[in-house]
């Protein structure tokens, strides 16, 4: 094939070059350029207004036409009704890439958006896959509404790393170290995803930090996000 601008315009819609009407139907290029010439000067247009350039193989300017979809139509009715179908048909794939909402340079290009438009949706079914223990976790603790519970509760529900976890929650502004003990951030306690209740063993007062059912629901689904993204 050669290396074609495949043009795609958001509000004009999908547009075919005459080189690739040419590859699609079996003519040669010249033929269709023939016919294309033929038919605007039928038609009373300015076939300057449809002409592009480009190279061919052996690097020499040459022209080619750029039609929209009614002039690509109007082109194929001399043509044969399974020449006319293969045009149809790759028109109308183009048309669903525009629909994407893409404006790619070339047929390479379309591929590549394709391909990452594919992995996105391929990433977020396997996000969705391992949120999965999470949710199912912050389900049945709710449902079960067996309370606040502590740091080394959570970790162990979630199957995490104490240190791990613990670093974790620093990153994400969740918890920070005050003196020797572990707080959540305010905005946190605020939102009712923390409760933190004094203490006092012997001389020495403290605080102690629990997650409520609201904080653990959070913290699973970061958590799972999180060792998604690690692992990729």
């Amino acid at each position: 094939m050669h290396n074609q601008a495949l043009v795609i315009n958001n509000q004009a819609g999908a547009t075919m070059s005459s080189r690739e009407i040419a590859e699609l139907t079996g003519k040669r290029h010249d033929n269709v350029v023939r016919d294309v010439r033929s038919m605007l000067g039928q038609l009373d247009k300015d076939a300057l207004s449809f002409e592009a350039i480009y190279f061919d193989d052996k690097n020499r300017k040459q022209t080619e036409f750029i039609l929209d979809r009614i002039h690509v139509e109007c082109l194929l009715t001399g043509y044969s009704v399974p020449l006319r179908m293969r045009v149809l048909e790759r028109l109308q794939e183009l048309e669903s890439i525009n629909k994407l909402g893409y404006n790619p340079n070339n047929e390479i290009e379309v591929l590549q958006q394709l391909l990452i438009t594919k992995q996105t949706l391929a990433q977020q079914a396997q996000m969705i896959e391992h949120q999965k223990p999470a949710v199912a976790f912050v389900e049945r603790y709710v449902a079960a509404d067996s309370g606040s519970k502590g740091f080394r509760q959570v970790a162990k529900l979630l199957n995490a790393n104490e240190f791990e976890f613990r670093a974790f929650l620093s990153d994400n502004k969740i918890m920070y170290r005050l003196g020797g003990e572990w707080m959540p951030h305010q905005k946190h306690i605020d939102a009712g995803r923390f409760e933190v209740k004094a203490g006092l063993a012997g001389d020495h007062a403290f605080n102690q930090a629990k997650f409520t059912a609201k904080g653990i629901n959070l913290i699973a689904g970061l958590w799972a996000q999180y060792k998604l993204e690690a692992s990729v």
